[in-house]
């Protein structure tokens, strides 16, 4: 399996640029060959972006939903990303994946709200989604999720092998991709992908380091703190005896 994963500023509430942006990377992707590519944490409208995010918060059935299956369908790509949910009152930090035939292949809402996106936001009740995505079983966390061990050690007791994660990760946080990640990674034996923002947001200023990091804890690729679009081979399995740490077995129960 091939993944795309880019690393790149906010569009800042900007809906028009945000999915021009959309469909010239899964143009690329897809000439990569990329068989999915994940976006950051809220792509749309923006991380930022209280007012924005409260005025444009569309439903699954909104236009929103119905462009970003159309571009991937005509891309010929899957495409992984963050978003603003609106059902009736409450708003969610979602995030959706389709297939390169533009169908829905899971749909979650972040459990774990971080600090000011309590204000805005109401935390999913639902467990994160199991789906089959080119040969792997993947899962769908969005960036605060990841620092609880709960919730991929869940996703790996149900089967994944993959986890697809858009992040919102700013300055101060480098050892969230540097240490955490790879952790997960290794605890649960399965690769993590995270996909970050950079450059700085209403002088909210992002970390960077975008990372794919596999079951052995080291990266498969990682950005540094400028925009990038990545893209990777996952094997479709690992060495048992690479992951074998000093003969002792971590695998999530």
């Amino acid at each position: 399996m091939k993944l795309a994963l880019h690393q790149g500023p906010s569009p800042a509430g900007d809906i028009d640029a945000a999915f021009d942006r959309i469909e010239t990377l899964l143009a690329a992707s897809a000439r990569a060959k990329a068989d999915m590519l994940l976006l950051p944490e809220l792509f749309l409208p923006g991380y930022n972006q209280p007012e924005a995010i409260r005025a444009l918060a569309q439903t699954p059935d909104g236009p929103w939903m119905a462009q970003v299956s159309r571009l991937a369908r005509e891309a010929g790509c899957g495409l992984t990303l963050g978003w603003a949910e609106r059902q009736d009152d409450a708003i969610f930090n979602a995030a959706s994946s389709f297939d390169a035939n533009g169908d829905l292949l899971a749909h979650y809402r972040k459990i774990q709200l971080y600090g000011a996106e309590r204000d805005i936001f109401q935390p999913g009740a639902a467990p994160p989604p199991v789906f089959r995505l080119a040969g792997h079983r993947a899962g769908l966390l969005i960036c605060y999720d990841i620092e609880f061990p709960q919730h991929a050690a869940g996703l790996a007791g149900r089967g994944a092998d993959l986890l697809l994660v858009p992040t919102a990760n700013p300055a101060g946080f480098g050892h969230v991709p540097q240490v955490l990640v790879p952790a997960r990674a290794h605890e649960n034996r399965l690769t993590v992908a995270y996909a970050n923002l950079c450059g700085d947001e209403r002088g909210l200023v992002y970390d960077g380091g975008s990372v794919v990091s596999g079951p052995d804890a080291r990266p498969i690729v990682m950005a540094g703190r400028d925009e990038a679009l990545m893209i990777c081979t996952l094997p479709d399995s690992w060495d048992k005896a690479v992951l074998s740490a000093q003969d002792r077995d971590y695998r999530a129960v």
